[in-house]
């Protein structure tokens, strides 16, 4: 019993003088949170610690996580010498020592200097610029996005959009999901048109799934299912 608290005490008294004597002692890796979030050529779209999705390329490391090869929905990365594969859609791949996953539950918005609510994310697992329009009744998406998107809008129901420089036609259609960090919600009405827009508008079709809080400069959204 009595040898026990002074094996501690040796313990301690080592790291101190190896401190002493300007030793650096490793303290345990830090885990890192890694997500495929889609892909845009051979670029994997990575989200990492919650991070806003960056395109590396193979060969290229962001925030410490280097991608090593893509292959179709699928990457393959090397973080601190231990390899994963990570897939679109999956969950996020905890690289290190364990930690607490985030509830995927909540998104944390601040406003730029116009005052608008931009962020980066996904449509249907491929990159665009969102922007947060509480006045749109669905999920806005120009022609152009939704060709570069793949979006087979002319197969979706025909329909009179009215603007600011009156009536265009559009087309209403369901995505597959809107996606932001580890954020994601199914089945979003949306309507595209042929209005040149540099965002895709964020309307009540998706933010009706979210408990919406503003304070200042800074808009939070609760999942509500």
């Amino acid at each position: 019993m009595l040898h026990r608290p002074r094996r501690r005490c040796s313990v301690l008294a080592t790291l101190a003088l190896l401190a002493a004597a300007g030793v650096m002692v490793a303290a345990p890796a830090q885990a890192q949170d890694v997500n495929l979030s889609g892909m845009l050529g051979n670029k994997a779209l990575l989200v990492v610690d919650g991070s806003d999705p960056k395109l590396v390329a193979p060969g290229e490391s962001f925030r410490g996580v280097r991608v090593l090869s893509t292959q179709g929905q699928s990457a393959v990365i090397e973080v601190g010498g231990q390899r994963q594969s990570l897939r679109i859609g999956a969950a996020p791949v905890s690289v290190g020592q364990p930690v607490a996953q985030s509830s995927g539950a909540r998104i944390v918005l601040s406003a730029d200097s116009g005052g608008h609510f931009v962020t980066q994310g996904l449509l249907n697992a491929r990159p665009v610029q969102f922007m947060v329009d509480t006045g749109a009744t669905t999920v806005g998406v120009s022609v152009s996005d939704a060709d570069r998107i793949g979006l087979k809008y002319k197969h979706g129901q025909a329909v009179q959009v009215a603007t600011a420089n009156g009536i265009v036609p559009g087309w209403k259609i369901r995505l597959s999901s809107v996606r932001m960090n580890d954020v994601e919600v199914r089945d979003i009405d949306a309507v595209v048109t042929p209005i040149a827009m540099p965002f895709v508008l964020l309307g009540n079709s998706f933010l009706a799934r979210f408990q919406m809080t503003r304070n200042n400069e800074q808009m939070v959204l609760e999942k509500r299912y």
